[in-house]
């Protein structure tokens, strides 16, 4: 008589695999077998939805999309709507991709200028941590110009025009797809931003820089832009660059770890000629989560701080050697 033997799980690679085909291929008629694979992908993926969930939000569908928006969703859309943490609750409207939602011609694009996709996967929980990071310190935005690099869908950028008195922000990414939603959404939520001046506009880090651009923002953000250490370079002369030559101008990153992506792009940004404070512990609601989940495996299944956690990254420039007053004898 035969021993039956135990079906050998998976590898690793053929579960990433599974996760791009299914983006690729859309959801079908779910087997068995399927349901293995997705409960497995899970303990893959580095993507999970919901993030922090710092900012209450909620899916637009049916009568409540009908009466809170008049715009098209097309294929593969949707729309969300975000409760941002203030007083007098603001809401804002955003439409994104459907999770796990690729298309060829995305990837034709991502050739073709040379950019990666990440900003159409999902709204990156590091993206929602610096929202609720600049909504909770508005103050330093007040008569600032404001710059976001590789936005994705612009959850922050949006949540400062909305929630601040910041005089204009820029919305930038690489990628003309996300641009294209982050202008949408500008569009939608025109009538949130009082006075402050919001845009979008297509930025790429290796290219030269409009000369209009250069030393022009008080203040510049970013989430998980530290990943590609190809660009590390070129992201730190794209910040010295564009900030304003005042003692009050900085960039506030907020990046994982990601192996050794982030200390390399600190190296890089010493060559460059800029200081950097690192906090690991800089709001207290955003710490206690972080314990949580590190203690807890139902909180945030496959949590892992080295990619999930996001680290504060405070940019400044360097201040100028004063020359030594000592007298010679």
């Amino acid at each position: 008589m035969e021993r039956s033997q135990a079906a050998t799980p998976p590898s690793r690679s053929s579960l990433r695999w599974a996760i791009l085909r299914q983006a690729i291929k859309g959801p079908a008629s779910p087997s068995v077998n399927d349901h293995s694979i997705e409960r497995c992908t899970k303990d893959v993926s580095r993507k999970t939805p919901g993030g922090f969930k710092l900012i209450s939000c909620c899916p637009l569908n049916g009568e409540l999309h009908s009466q809170k928006n008049k715009f098209q969703l097309g294929t593969n859309e949707l729309s969300v709507c975000y409760t941002l943490p203030i007083d007098g609750e603001k809401e804002l409207i955003m439409i994104r991709r459907s999770d796990d939602c690729i298309d060829l011609d995305d990837f034709k694009i991502s050739n073709k200028f040379g950019i990666d996709t990440t900003g159409l996967v999902c709204c990156w929980p590091s993206e929602e941590v610096l929202a609720y990071f600049c909504i909770n310190n508005c103050e330093m935005f007040r008569s600032k110009r404001v710059l976001e690099l590789g936005s994705g869908y612009g959850l922050a950028g949006l949540a400062i025009a909305a929630s601040t008195d910041a005089f204009e922000v820029v919305i930038s990414d690489g990628n003309p797809q996300v641009i294209d939603y982050v202008q949408r959404n500008i569009n939608i939520n025109a009538s949130t931003f009082g006075d402050t001046k919001v845009k979008s506009m297509i930025l790429h880090w290796i290219e030269e820089l409009d000369s209009e651009m250069l030393y022009n923002f008080d203040i510049i953000i970013a989430s998980d832009c530290t990943f590609f250490k190809e660009f590390h370079e070129c992201l730190a002369k794209t910040v010295k660059s564009l900030l304003k030559n005042s003692e009050t101008s900085e960039a506030i990153f907020l990046s994982p770890k990601r192996g050794d992506s982030l200390d390399k792009f600190l190296a890089k940004i010493k060559d460059t000629g800029l200081d950097y404070d690192l906090i690991e512990d800089y709001d207290s609601k955003v710490w206690n989560l972080h314990q949580k989940f590190r203690n807890e495996n139902d909180s945030w299944p496959n949590y892992d701080e080295d990619h999930c956690y996001p680290l504060l990254l405070r940019i400044t420039l360097q201040k100028p050697k004063t020359a030594s007053t000592t007298k010679p004898p």
